[in-house]
């Protein structure tokens, strides 16, 4: 016997969400299910205001609560340079080394021909734009490395060679800790050709 049609559709639900199998889906649906009346409300609510709060910051393109975002409102920002970015996440991730000082702009998807996504389909054209207006120094190129990333980084700096800025592509190869043993040969030729002065 299985669950009944709520529970099942609760389920369903959870499924629904990257990295949730039919395991952890129940698990979340009887947590659910043994919190109080209130926590559900409140977490509902929270998705829901989420959802009708958030908005694309109108200068970088980084989901904010408020327009524009707090990196492109912060004065202490260095704004002549801009990492370019896929996608949200990658801001974050940025951000947590405490290492980068300028602004962003995220694209919200690569160019993938296979896909069925061209330059017109991510926010190219808002870029150029930034970049035309704007006193931009350098554009850091923070696509991943993979085919769509690098395609749309080389797109990317064809577009921005006209305006003499300064193009810089993110260095991949080893990561901290890594063993050589192990590392695949596209990454260790990736960090041959990165390789720095020390």
């Amino acid at each position: 016997m299985g669950f009944s049609a709520s529970i099942e559709k609760l389920i369903e639900e959870f499924e629904k969400l990257p990295s949730i199998g039919h395991k952890t889906a129940v698990r979340l649906a009887f947590y659910i299910l043994n919190s109080s009346e209130a926590d559900c409300e409140e977490f509902a609510n929270t998705i829901m205001n989420t959802r009708k709060n958030l908005k694309y910051c109108s200068i970088c393109n980084n989901i904010t609560d408020s327009d524009p975002c707090p990196i492109c409102s912060n004065t202490k920002r260095n704004k002549e340079v801009i990492c370019v970015v896929e996608d949200v996440r990658d801001i974050v991730q940025i951000e947590r080394t405490h290492e980068y000082n300028g602004v962003y702009h995220v694209l919200n998807g690569v160019i993938s021909p296979m896909n069925g996504i061209g330059p017109n389909d991510i926010k190219l054209k808002e870029l150029m734009t930034r970049i035309g207006n704007d006193d931009v120094k350098e554009v850091i190129l923070a696509t991943n490395p993979n085919v769509e990333g690098e395609a749309t980084a080389m797109y990317i700096s064809k577009l921005v060679k006209p305006f003499n800025i300064k193009t810089t592509r993110i260095a991949h190869g080893i990561p901290i800790g890594g063993d050589l043993e192990y590392t695949d040969e596209v990454t260790l030729a990736k960090a041959l050709e990165n390789r720095t002065e020390l």
